[in-house]
């Protein structure tokens, strides 16, 4: 599944720098994860930056989103495909 940032996000500021695939962004209220660009960290890191480095918790899986590691990791490789040399 991609993540998603609930709305007891605190707008600290260190999840975005920590997103490999650029996937976090300031929203209206506060951040939040484009699901097309989430692969939880799959293809970089053993587990989710985001998720290990938020202070108060506020990003779970987001069940409008359900995918498994291996299109995860599909969709890792379609993004680094979309990376210039």
């Amino acid at each position: 599944m991609a993540l998603m940032i609930t709305e007891e996000c605190i707008n600290c500021d260190v999840c975005e720098p920590q997103c490999p695939n650029e996937a976090i962004s300031l929203g209206e209220l506060h951040y939040q994860i484009d699901p097309a660009k989430c692969t939880e960290c799959v293809g970089h890191f053993d587990e989710p930056q985001c998720v290990v480095i938020c202070p108060v918790a506020c990003i779970p899986k987001d069940p409008r989103h359900p995918e498994s590691r291996e299109t995860l990791l599909q969709k890792f490789e379609r993004l680094q495909a979309r990376q210039p040399a």
